[in-house]
């Protein structure tokens, strides 16, 4: 018998159920409007119920704001997007003070970064001044201007896309600001079956600035997210899928081609993002397939190659597939 204040087992295991079928439907939603990118959807969901931040890789015109856009109609919150430029400032990020003429006195105007889903597109094009604001809102969840901290609305996620770092007129992220982001997806460019779809909805009158119009309704909702990150703090790691984890995590330390491997901070996203997907999945428990599946969106971008190693071509997700390969799945 539950005594007073307890909660029904039963009760919160139907809860979990209904939110995780929401959250599942978003993925049906998006498919109105964005044709394939399904791994670019579940890093999205992942980050969500984590509390986590996504790096989107890809070139222009794969869909990065029509996927963000989507997958807040369909969540039913705010997103906005920012093009980052070299003369891009903190402020044009965060908000900054101005002068109210009719009361005489400055106030603070709310920059794009207050929303739902930030849209952060060529996120190294803007120097590392700005890049910095947008860490701390990114770690923080909140903002300080003129002295005062501002939290940011709940749920909070940037999506951001970069450029390749050998393109003229980037800045680099920081080691410390890639290691912030919880994962890093791909959008790649669609298979020929998939580009002619496209094609299809565009010529039966698809506007890709009108979500509304693609029949994209908003299935879940901040609530549901809420309920998730609730649910995925009770999934169940066994010491040995933790073990697992941090022998992954050590495998890249000791490569001889990486300058640097993944830090627990790393490795603790890596626990994240896997319970996260086995909740998606279905299962209160995590398995070491649940880490393998997310272990390369998840620790990619957080590996340094050597000099040497790039010079004689060396991609960095080989070497984590072999660190992947070097560790004994527990079973």
């Amino acid at each position: 018998m539950n005594g007073p204040g307890s909660t029904d087992p039963a009760t919160t295991h139907d809860a979990d159920g209904a939110a995780r079928e929401r959250l599942a439907a978003v993925r049906g939603e998006v498919a109105k409007a964005v044709v394939g990118q399904d791994a670019a959807v579940s890093g999205l969901l992942v980050a969500l119920l984590c509390g986590g931040h996504v790096l989107m890789e890809g070139v222009p015109g794969t869909a990065k704001t029509l996927l963000v856009r989507t997958l807040a109609a369909s969540l039913s919150v705010e997103s906005r997007r920012v093009q980052f430029t070299p003369d891009l400032m903190p402020g044009d990020i965060t908000g900054s003070m101005v002068i109210d003429s009719r009361a005489g006195e400055l106030s603070f105007r709310e920059g794009p970064v207050f929303t739902n889903l930030l849209l952060a597109d060529e996120v190294n094009r803007t120097p590392p001044k700005t890049q910095s604001a947008l860490l701390e809102a990114m770690e923080e969840g909140q903002v300080s201007v003129d002295g005062v901290s501002r939290p940011l609305p709940r749920p909070f996620l940037v999506a951001a896309t970069q450029n390749p770092v050998e393109y003229e007129g980037t800045y680099p992220l920081p080691e410390a600001q890639l290691d912030r982001f919880l994962l890093k997806v791909v959008l790649p460019i669609p298979p020929r079956e998939a580009e002619l779809e496209i094609l299809r909805r565009h010529a039966d009158g698809f506007d890709p600035r009108d979500v509304a119009g693609a029949g994209v309704l908003p299935v879940a909702g901040a609530d549901d997210i809420a309920a998730g990150r609730a649910a995925v703090g009770r999934v169940q790691v066994s010491p040995e899928v933790a073990g697992y984890i941090v022998d992954i995590a050590r495998a890249t330390r000791e490569s001889p081609s990486l300058s640097l491997g993944v830090s627990p901070r790393g490795a603790t996203a890596l626990l994240r993002s896997a319970r996260a997907w086995a909740w998606l999945t279905g299962r209160d428990f995590v398995t070491p397939d649940d880490v393998k599946a997310l272990a390369h969106a998840t620790l990619v971008h957080r590996l340094g190659l050597r000099p040497e190693a790039e010079l004689e071509g060396v991609d960095v997700a080989q070497v984590l597939a072999s660190a992947l390969g070097s560790v004994p799945v527990p079973r």
